[in-house]
Parts: C-alpha cells; sequence; structure tokens
C-alpha cells in the first residue's frame, strides 16, 4: 500500500475564474461549514461579480415561548439588574424601618452629624441639639448603647451633658456595665462616664465588675477597658478589691463585711491562712500564663498579679524556675518589653536582673536592645537601665547592647539623642546616674522611689554580683566618656542652652575619662560677646533672642564650677578637685577678657571671684590690675545702686515695671542689697 502524503495546495484553474477574473473561493478541506459553501456557489452561479463579495446573513428566528412561561431560561416580565438593585434596596429600607427606634435612631445620628463638628456649631445651637438628643434617649438609653450606630451619639450626649445629666445615664444604665464592656462599641460609653472623675458614677460602675475579672480579663474587648478602669479610675481599695480576684474563686464570690481595710498584699493574706497558699498560687499562676499564651501581656493588673506572685516564691525553688523560663520562653520578648513601662512590671524586672546569673541578664538585655530609646525617657522603664549598670558584672556586654542605643550609631543621631538625654527629666538619669550617684540633684522628691528601688537591688547585689561596684561603675563611664565629649565638642550652645544642660556639661567635663581639651575650649566659646542685653527693634517680642549666658543663673553656675575643677565637699568643707585638673580658668580668661567688668558686676559675677580664687590661674596679676582700675564701678554694683551697666542700660530704654520682669533674678536679688559677688572682689582687692 501506498504511503499517505499530504496533498500539495492546488492552483486556480481557468475554469475557477469567473467572468471578471476574480477566483472562486473553494472550501480547503471538507470541514468547511456548509453555510460558506453554500455563499461561494450563489456568488459563482452570479451573473453580478460583486455579488460573490457579500456575507451570508441569515435572518433571526425567533422562538416562541416554551410552554412553562420561559424564554431564553429567564422568566417572561423579569426585572433589569438596575430594578432588582433598586428592589433590593427598598427591601433593606424597610426592614430597617420594622426595627425599633428607627425614627429615632436616625434622628439622633442626624443630631451626633452636626453636634461632632463642634468648631462649626454655635453655642446655643449646640446646646438646642443636646436637649433635644436627651428627651430622645431619656428612659430608652439601653436600647440606644447596644446600636453600634447611636452609641455615639450617647457619647456625645455625656460629653457635652451637666453633671446631673451625667449621673442619670449612669444609674439609668446601672446593672449593664460588665455587659457593655464586652461591647465592641459600648465599652467606649463606660470610659466616657469614668473620664470625668466623678466619684459617684465611678463608685456605680466599678462594683459591676466584681466577681467577673477572670472572665473579663480574658475578653479580647472587656480587658482593655478593665485594665483602663484598674489604672486610671479604681481607688486604692477598689483596685485592691480587684486583683484579689487573681488568687481564687473565694476571693471573686467572698468579700469582706467586717470593715477592715482590704489589701491585695499575697504576702499578708498568706501570713493569715497559710494553708491557702498551695491553691492561691497555683490560681495565679494559671491565671497569669493564660494570659501570656494568648499575648496578653500588656494589662497592668497582669504586671500586679506578677509581682506578687513573684515576691512570694521561695528562692531556688522550681516554681521560682518555672515562672523564670515561663517569661523568657516568650519569644516576641513583648512580655519583657511592656512589663518595662508599668510600676510593677518595672520593679520586677529589674528584681529578676537582681537575682538572676549572667545568662539570664544577658537574655533579658537583649530582649530590650530595640525599645532603650524609650526606655531611657520613661518614668518606670529608665530604673531597668540603673539596674543593668549595677548588677551585670560585664561591662563590655553592658556597654555594647546599651549605650550605641541609648547614645546614637552615627555622629549626627549621636548629638540629636545626647541633647535629649541631656534635658529629659528621666532620660538624664540614665546617663548622670554614673557620673553623680544618688546626688539630690538627680533625684529629686518626685524620684523618691527610684532611690527605694535601688536600695533594694543593691542588697541583692551583694550575693548575686562579684565585681566591685565602684570598678564597675568606672569601666563604664570610660566607655561612655567618648561619645559624651564629642557631643559637648560639637554642640555646647544647645546644650548649655537650658539649665538642665549645663548641669549634664559639667558633669560630663569633671567626671569623663579621656581628652576634654576640645569640649573645654568649646563650654568656654558659649562665653564669647558682650554681656549687656542687645534690643532690635526687629525681634520678635513673642520670640526673644535668648539672652547672653552670663546673665543666666546656670549659666553662671557652670563656669564657676568649672573654674574651680570640681565640686564642693561638705564633708571636707573644701572643694575636691578632679584628677587631672581642668585649668577653665586660663581657658575661659580669653574669651571674656574684653568684658571683664561687665561679668564682675553682673549676675555672674562669682565666675570673676572664682578666677581670681583659682589656684592654677596663670593671669591672676592681670585680672586684678583690670578690677583694681575699674574698682569704682565695683563699688557701685556693691552698693546696689546700679546692680550693673547691663541694668543702667536697660533702665534708660525701658519703664521701671517692665524692666523688674525681664531682669534676672540675681539682679533683682542686687537691688535689695547689692552684688554679693562684687563685695567679695571688694574684699580680694583690699586684701
Amino acid at each position: 500500500m501506498a504511503a499517505h502524503s499530504t496533498p500539495a495546495k492546488r492552483k486556480a484553474s481557468s475554469n475557477d475564474k469567473h467572468s471578471d477574473g476574480s477566483i472562486s473561493k473553494k472550501a480547503k478541506t471538507s470541514t468547511e461549514p456548509k453555510r460558506q459553501r453554500r455563499d461561494d456557489e450563489d456568488g459563482a452561479d452570479s451573473d453580478d461579480g460583486a455579488s460573490s463579495k457579500k456575507k451570508y446573513r441569515p435572518e433571526k428566528v425567533h422562538k416562541k415561548p416554551k410552554s412553562d412561561g420561559t424564554q431564553n431560561g429567564k422568566p417572561n416580565g423579569a426585572l433589569s439588574s438596575r430594578e432588582a438593585h433598586e428592589k433590593q434596596k427598598q427591601l433593606a429600607k424597610e426592614r430597617k424601618a420594622a426595627k425599633p427606634l428607627h425614627d429615632e435612631v436616625q434622628r439622633t445620628k442626624k443630631l451626633w452629624e452636626r453636634l461632632r463638628r463642634k468648631s462649626h456649631v454655635p453655642k446655643e445651637e449646640r446646646q438646642h441639639l443636646v436637649d433635644e438628643l436627651y428627651s430622645i434617649i431619656t428612659g430608652r438609653i439601653k436600647d440606644f448603647v447596644l446600636k453600634h450606630d447611636a452609641v455615639r451619639a450617647v457619647q456625645t450626649a455625656i460629653k457635652y451633658s451637666t453633671p446631673a445629666q451625667r449621673k442619670q445615664i449612669a444609674k439609668e444604665l446601672q446593672g449593664t456595665y460588665a455587659q457593655l464592656a464586652e461591647s465592641r462599641y459600648a465599652k467606649f460609653l463606660v470610659a466616657k462616664l469614668l473620664v470625668q472623675n466623678d466619684e459617684e458614677i465611678r463608685d456605680l460602675i466599678i462594683p459591676e465588675f466584681y466577681g467577673k475579672v477572670r472572665k473579663l480579663i480574658n475578653h479580647p474587648e472587656a480587658s482593655w477597658i478593665l485594665d483602663d478602669i484598674y489604672r486610671q479610675a479604681a481607688t486604692k481599695e477598689q483596685k485592691a478589691n480587684l486583683l484579689r480576684e487573681w488568687y481564687g474563686p473565694e476571693f471573686s464570690l467572698f468579700k469582706s463585711t467586717s470593715g477592715a481595710e482590704v489589701t491585695a498584699d499575697l504576702a499578708k493574706i498568706l501570713a493569715d491562712e497559710p494553708s491557702k497558699r498551695g491553691p492561691v498560687m497555683k490560681y495565679l499562676f494559671d491565671m497569669a500564663n493564660t494570659l501570656i499564651q494568648k499575648k496578653m501581656t500588656g494589662f497592668t493588673m497582669l504586671h500586679d498579679a506578677m509581682l506578687q506572685y513573684f515576691l512570694n516564691l521561695k528562692p531556688e525553688s522550681e516554681e521560682l524556675k518555672e515562672f523564670v523560663e515561663t517569661i523568657k520562653g516568650d519569644e516576641s520578648g513583648d512580655l519583657l518589653k511592656n512589663m518595662a513601662f508599668t510600676k510593677s512590671g518595672a520593679r520586677l524586672v529589674c528584681l529578676l536582673l537582681a537575682h538572676g546569673n549572667a545568662k539570664d541578664r544577658k537574655q533579658i538585655i537583649k530582649t530590650y536592645k530595640d525599645t532603650i530609646q524609650l526606655m531611657c525617657g520613661d518614668q518606670h522603664a529608665h530604673m531597668i537601665l540603673l539596674t543593668a549598670y549595677d548588677v551585670i558584672d560585664d561591662t563590655v556586654l553592658t556597654s555594647k547592647s546599651i549605650f550605641p542605643e541609648l547614645l546614637g550609631k552615627n555622629e549626627e543621631k549621636n548629638i540629636e539623642n545626647i541633647i535629649f538625654l541631656a534635658n529629659d527629666l528621666n532620660a538624664r538619669i540614665t546617663v548622670l546616674y554614673l557620673f553623680e550617684g544618688q546626688s539630690k540633684a538627680l533625684f529629686p522628691a518626685s524620684h523618691a522611689y527610684d532611690l527605694q528601688l535601688l536600695a533594694e537591688i543593691h542588697e541583692i547585689r551583694k550575693n548575686t554580683s562579684k565585681k566591685d561596684a565602684e570598678v564597675r561603675r568606672k569601666e563604664l563611664v570610660a566607655a561612655m566618656s567618648p561619645p559624651l565629649l564629642a557631643a559637648v565638642a560639637t554642640s555646647p550652645n544647645d546644650l548649655v542652652a537650658t539649665s538642665f544642660g549645663c548641669q549634664f556639661v559639667t558633669d560630663v567635663l569633671l567626671s569623663a575619662t579621656g581628652d576634654k581639651k576640645a569640649a573645654l575650649e568649646a563650654v568656654a566659646s558659649t562665653a564669647a560677646g558682650d554681656p549687656t542685653p542687645q534690643h532690635s527693634e526687629d525681634a520678635d517680642p513673642l520670640y526673644p533672642p535668648p539672652p547672653h549666658l552670663s546673665l543666666t543663673p546656670h549659666g553662671g553656675k557652670m563656669f564657676k564650677t568649672l573654674i574651680a575643677g570640681g565640686r564642693f565637699d561638705k564633708a571636707a568643707a573644701c572643694v575636691k578637685r578632679v584628677d587631672p585638673p581642668l585649668n577653665f580658668a586660663d581657658i575661659l580668661y580669653p574669651v571674656i577678657k574684653e568684658h571683664i567688668v561687665q561679668w564682675a558686676t553682673g549676675p555672674s559675677s562669682f565666675t570673676v571671684l572664682g578666677l581670681v580664687e583659682a589656684p592654677d590661674f596663670s593671669s591672676k596679676k592681670e585680672l586684678l590690675k583690670t578690677l583694681k582700675s575699674n574698682k569704682k564701678a565695683l563699688e557701685v554694683a556693691a552698693n546696689g545702686d546700679v546692680t550693673s551697666n547691663a541694668a543702667k542700660e536697660e533702665g534708660k530704654k525701658e519703664k521701671k515695671e517692665k524692666r523688674k520682669k525681664s531682669a534676672p533674678e540675681e539682679e533683682e536679688k542686687g537691688k535689695k542689697g547689692g552684688n554679693m559677688g562684687a563685695k567679695l572682689l571688694l574684699e580680694k582687692l583690699a586684701a
């Protein structure tokens, strides 16, 4: 049998051509549609060759409706998509209108839309709208607060309400506050009522959470409002009642009715009933661990409960090891980070650092690596950094883990961070603590708790840290000094602009280690210029230029301390000079030499007195000669007739009342009893 081959394409023959020369279109294969072949045949038989180019278009065939009343699968008279959508909307409106209080809710929403634009509503109109809103919701407020769109109007009503109206709402909602706390939207209404600090409303709301703490603290919505109430609104007794529910079911079910003071101190509770220690500790740990596993670790109440648990654990017990591992086992580190920013949480972390071994301390500090900038300025978290300074023996670990994050990793960021550290009330402690220790200047009365916690840590470290405390401090100072001195040398004007900044500069120059020459010269340059107040008509009265550093109390005190080369030691009744000496007098004098008389008769006259008394001042004779030639100006300032040449110039240009307001405090003192620094200089000249 011959092999099958594909036939070659046949060329059009003369028989295929029409009279006009066109070629008929033949089907290439037998599978060509019949409609196409019929078109070709018609074209071939046509007398007019042009008709062969027309395409065949079959006539439309109208199908008869099926016997079931449908056509093309759709019912006869079906709606278009637009009509169907309109019908759906109408049905939705009808369903909403059928709901209870539909008209009232719609009206409250209209009122809320108007009231929320506070700056665009006149006071009289707003009062009229609030009155109308109260007329709608009064007596039916429980029906409104559980509707997500109506509860906003109720919150607005509370915002503009009178105390009597707020109490009326609070009483009407009595018995539903725990339910409201679980609502995604109504929970904010509870907060709105409590934020007004009304004691009667507070005492109505908070007791409704008693007995429900375990349930609510695990609820995704109610947990946050419960913790806010515990942290911000509850009294000491109410906090104790809420926290006691972490110790077991009996504390939830039975409340003390004896009138005795309620306490949440677990140590006292266990001391009264030692037999309950096992069940109470287990219940407390399980409840705390449940929240930790759920990653719900930001609650102040949780941190308070964890601290109570830790304080009642026995040293070296299995319970203690399990608790520490539970905290360390949080891989994300959110637990430790959240704990740092509450009082109890920060104390617990400090105690963990103090009691922990080297491995535990290293893991805890590394967890805070990207949080240290926030911690240093927080009123609680900064104590964790101080504890790390005091208990971690590996100072290389401390300096590498904390200082780059605290001070900055590049020069630009370094300066920005250090200026913040110098002026923030809490952040400055994290730097100057290594230089000043527990001085009153660094720990004012507002930070008394810090000193109590440090005393507790120092007592614990006697048994848990091996390195001598002074050796550890000096090693940390050596690691911190270079970036601090560089910042002082680079941006002295920014640092000395404030009282805290001047104290920071003074401590760094006195206590830091390394080459201080560039930093001392930079600080001396800030004293350049004429101390006489300059008045410009172009100056903005709202933002006047800063005064010369010699006219500020903190500036004069800084220069005086640096010239003395150390701080005054009360026990020794003398200045304790640093080693090596600063020799700041020789650096400063050439800068202020031209205006030395204004300094001697002005608010910073003690700076000039310090130059005269400095034992290492090489230009003392020259200074005394200059002062003697201007003895009359010193006598005038000492007698208090005119405080200084600066005050004299100011008195000529401004009225007396205005001058009193703008003059520095030292000038006011001088007007009463004369310039004390000028008096002492005259005594030096007489000697």
